[in-house]
């Protein structure tokens, strides 16, 4: 006789799908958001380095790299990358509400991105070479950017979740 599958197990998984998607979608957006934001900090001088520094120039010495479609296409690969980092976040935070969480992943990720991934972009400056503009306006745009991923995720899983089992024992 086969197993016939509880209403609220098939609920239940699908509301951990929609959560996925959604937690996907989050990362993606970020990425969008912090990438427009890096270009915007760049453009008015807040920043010695732009998106398209490090995913594009470090690898090629086109010249659609320093056009627009070169800060197009950081911006994308950015939001890309971002989807990356909102699924490890996902299976590692999700369960964890709190923004302060989300300012220690933001820290983290731009001391991965300035300090351990450095050797793989030859044409960044060491970070002790940057201005102190460079540097507080980047760690400051990471918080943001870990802030807006960690707390949107957590708390599409808290609503979602927590309410729903809360409803049921009511």
């Amino acid at each position: 006789m086969p197993r016939q599958v509880k209403k609220s197990d098939q609920t239940e998984r699908e509301s951990r799908s929609n959560v996925l998607t959604r937690s996907l979608q989050t990362g993606f957006a970020g990425g969008l958001i912090g990438g427009v934001m890096w270009v915007i900090l760049y453009y008015f001088n807040f920043s010695e380095i732009a998106p398209k520094h490090y995913l594009l120039s470090s690898w090629t010495a086109a010249g659609w790299v320093d056009s627009w479609l070169g800060t197009v296409i950081s911006i994308l690969m950015i939001s890309i990358i971002s989807i990356l980092v909102a699924l490890i976040y996902f299976g590692t935070f999700k369960t964890i509400n709190s923004v302060w969480i989300g300012v220690f992943c933001g820290v983290v990720l731009w001391f991965i991105v300035f300090y351990i991934l450095k050797p793989i972009f030859p044409n960044i400056p060491y970070v002790t070479d940057l201005s102190a503009d460079t540097i507080v306006s980047t760690i400051c745009l990471y918080i943001l950017y870990g802030v807006f991923i960690g707390f949107s995720i957590s708390y599409d899983y808290h609503d979602t979740f927590v309410k729903s089992k809360t409803e049921q024992t009511e």
